[in-house]
C-alpha cells in the first residue's frame, strides 16, 4: 500500500558518517570520508539532528517509481499471500481498536491513507458507515482491486499522495494508514500531513513495520524499504504536534512473539490533535520525483539497480515467515508481542 510523492530532502550526510538513533534523535559520528559498500547498496541513510528534519530515502523501494512498479505486481497476490503471512484480520482489528472508531456511534469522517486493496478499510467499515470513509492510494493497480470488492461498496476512492494529501486542514475525524509508511520517501512529512488534516480532538493511527535487531534480517530490511524503530515513530509524531502518543505491539500469530527479525506490520502508533491548524514542525521544501517524466539511460540504470536490490530484500521477507513460523512451531512457546 503506497501513497507518496517526495524524493526526500534533509540535512546533508557524508557517506562516511555513521548514524545511530537514540531515544529522541540520532547522533552523527565521523568515520571516514570514503563511501562504504553498505551505503552504496542501501542508498542514502536517513538522519535527523536535534532539530526536526525530513528523511532521505533509505530502502531501495522507498522511491516513487520503484514502489509504484513493485506494487503493480504485488497487488496481484497481496490479499492472497501477503496478508496471511504478515497482516491478518485479527492484527488489523486489534490495531483499529486504538483508532477510537467507536466514538459518536461511528459517525466519523475517516480517511485510510495508502489503503491499497482495501483490507484495512474493510476493518474500518465494521465501525463507520461507508459514506463517511475515504480510501486514498497512488497505486492504480491497488485501487482497481479495491473497486471490485463488494465489501467496500459506498466508500470514496481517490488517487493521492500521502505526503501531500488532497484534503483541507482540520477536515477528518480519524486518519488511518496501515502498511504505507515504509514506502514514503519523507515519513516526517507524511505524518505532518496526517496532523494537518485531522480535526481538533481527532486521532491519527499509523500501523507499520519495525526494524530488525537480527543482523542478517536487518541487512535485508534496510536493503528493501523503511523499517523505523519505535523511537523514530514517536519522534515524528511529537514533532508534528501530536499529543498522547501511544505505541502498541502486534505480530503474526505464527511468529509466536518472535520480533528480532523485524516485522512488516509490527507497531500501531496513535496520537491526538488538541488544537486546530497546521503541524508544529517546520520542514524544508520537498523535492518531488516526477514519475511521468521520461527516463534517461542513467535513470533506467538506477531504476534497475534499485528495483533489483529492493526485490531481493522483498523476496527475503516473503520467505522469512515460512522459516520463522516453522522454527516457532517446533521450538518456541508463545511470547508476548
Amino acid at each position: 500500500m503506497i501513497g507518496f510523492c517526495g524524493a526526500g530532502l534533509g540535512h546533508g550526510l557524508n557517506l562516511g558518517e555513521r548514524v545511530e538513533w537514540g531515544s529522541s534523535c540520532c547522533v552523527r559520528r565521523s568515520r571516514s570520508s570514503r563511501p562504504s559498500f553498505g551505503k552504496f547498496v542501501f542508498g542514502s541513510l536517513r538522519m535527523s539532528t536535534s532539530a526536526p528534519s525530513t528523511s532521505r530515502p533509505r530502502g531501495n523501494m522507498q522511491h516513487k517509481r520503484e514502489a509504484y512498479w513493485f506494487y503493480r505486481f504485488l497487488s496481484m497476490v497481496y490479499d492472497q499471500f501477503v496478508n496471511p503471512m504478515h497482516w491478518t484480520a485479527d492484527m488489523r482489528d486489534q490495531s483499529l481498536v486504538e483508532a477510537g472508531l467507536t466514538e459518536r456511534g461511528g459517525q466519523l469522517d475517516v480517511v485510510d491513507v495508502g489503503g491499497g486493496t482495501g483490507f484495512c478499510t474493510e476493518g474500518i467499515l465494521k465501525y463507520v458507515p461507508p459514506e463517511r470513509v475515504t480510501l486514498l492510494d497512488q497505486s492504480l493497480a491497488q485501487m482497481a482491486k479495491a473497486k471490485t470488492k463488494q465489501s467496500l461498496k459506498g466508500i470514496t476512492i481517490v488517487e493521492g499522495d500521502a505526503e501531500k494529501l488532497p484534503f483541507a486542514t482540520d477536515s477528518v475525524d480519524r486518519y488511518v494508514s496501515a502498511g504505507s509508511i515504509e514506502y514514503w520517501p519523507e515519513p516526517a512529512r507524511g505524518i505532518s500531513e496526517a496532523y494537518r488534516v485531522v480535526k481538533p480532538g481527532g486521532i491519527a493511527t499509523i500501523i507499520g513495520p519495525v526494524r530488525a535487531t537480527n543482523p542478517i534480517s536487518r541487512f535485508f530490511c534496510d536493503m528493501w524499504m523503511l523499517f523505523p524503530e519505535e523511537e523514530q515513530y514517536r519522534l515524528w509524531f511529537e514533532q508534528a504536534g501530536f499529543q498522547d502518543v501511544k505505541v502498541s505491539y502486534i505480530g503474526p500469530p505464527h511468529y509466536r512473539g518472535i520480533r528480532e527479525h523485524g516485522l512488516i506490520m509490527g507497531l500501531t502508533v496513535t496520537g491526538s490533535k488538541k488544537s486546530a491548524g497546521l503541524p508544529k514542525v517546520q520542514l524544508p521544501p520537498s523535492l518531488t520525483e516526477d514519475r511521468s517524466r521520461a527516463m534517461s539511460w542513467a535513470d533506467r540504470i538506477v531504476f534497475v539497480y534499485r528495483f533489483t536490490l529492493g526485490l531481493v530484500g522483498g523476496i527475503y521477507y516473503f520467505l522469512l515467515p515460512l522459516a520463522v513460523g516453522a522454527y516457532a512451531f517446533v521450538f518456541v512457546r508463545q511470547r508476548p508481542n
